[in-house]
């Protein structure tokens, strides 16, 4: 597969994830389209059931999506064999867990636990820095101490640098601060932060706490297993020198026009069943069903 050089890092599109047991199928991913550039750092947000890990299973190459297609730095997979697949987990993208058990073997040192997947992922000796890896994680304090003697944040971070052994063109992040408390959690989000501006690294990370989003640029909703909503942060400048960050919420049109307002729009205006819609030169308008109703009563009256 030929790799454009403008071509998104990871890219779904109608990608669909359908589960069976015992007779009954449920639709974890129905038609979720996603695009992320390379360098990005990403947010995917979302209540529990709402699809959002099922996609990072996908991503990750641990689960097979049923429908659609999913690119990730340019392997196509769907299309993986099985040994192709091994090769993507080992080279293409790292990977986060919430759990510490998952991430860091409770025997080794954090310098071992990296030297250990280094080997599992057969990277050359000379391409990874055990030091430079912990230094840029800011935990070069914990080389030698093991899981039990690290906090959770330090566990998290020495977690981060295992999934970086391989030097990954993707960073994905299951849940990596669902155990940890408020200020731990910023620490541990500023540090992937860093990560992704130094080295550059594509970085998405799955999470249902809704601050995680304040430290990313770009936040992702997916509600019934689709993108619904985009939350994109930019910094200005007032001319006193004075900065603040500018939060502007899109709807996700998908291909065949299909969009879900925010759940708090539809809560607030009432919006149910159907709604009225009018065009405008620049713009569309959206308004309660039943005001139509009332309006068009009103008119008849008259």
């Amino acid at each position: 597969m030929t790799e454009r050089i403008d071509a998104p890092e990871i890219l779904c599109t109608d990608l669909v994830r359908i589960y069976a047991a015992e007779g009954v199928e449920v639709q974890a991913l129905q038609g979720l389209n996603l695009r992320v550039d390379k360098g990005e750092m990403v947010a995917i947000v979302g209540a529990s059931g709402s699809g959002k890990s099922t996609l990072l299973g996908i991503l990750s190459g641990l689960d097979r999506p049923s429908a659609g297609t999913a690119v990730v730095a340019g392997a196509n997979l769907l299309a993986l064999s099985r040994a192709q697949r091994v090769a993507y987990r080992r080279r293409t993208v790292g990977f986060v867990w919430q759990q510490t058990g998952r991430n860091l073997l409770p025997y080794l040192t954090a310098a071992e636990n990296i030297a250990m997947a280094r080997s599992v992922a057969k990277t050359p000796r000379n391409a990874v820095d055990e030091d430079a890896l912990l230094e840029l994680l800011e935990i070069g304090h914990c080389r030698d101490r093991t899981p039990a003697q690290m906090s959770g944040g330090e566990q998290q971070r020495a977690a981060i640098a295992v999934a970086l052994t391989n030097s990954p063109r993707v960073l994905l992040a299951d849940e990596p601060t669902g155990e940890l408390d408020e200020a731990t959690s910023a620490e541990v989000l500023e540090a992937m932060r860093g990560v992704n501006a130094e080295l550059g690294i594509t970085t998405l990370i799955v999470t249902h706490d809704p601050t995680v989003s304040e430290h990313v640029r770009r936040t992702v909703q997916i509600r019934d297993g689709r993108t619904s909503t985009e939350v994109l942060r930019r910094t200005e400048q007032h001319e006193s020198g004075d900065e603040r960050v500018i939060a502007e919420e899109f709807a996700v049109i998908d291909r065949v026009g299909r969009l879900q307002l925010p759940q708090d729009y539809v809560n607030s205006l009432e919006l149910r069943e159907r709604v009225r819609l009018a065009l405008e030169p620049d713009h569309l308008t959206v308004w309660p069903g039943h005001e139509q109703e009332q309006h068009g009563g009103e008119e008849e009256r008259r």
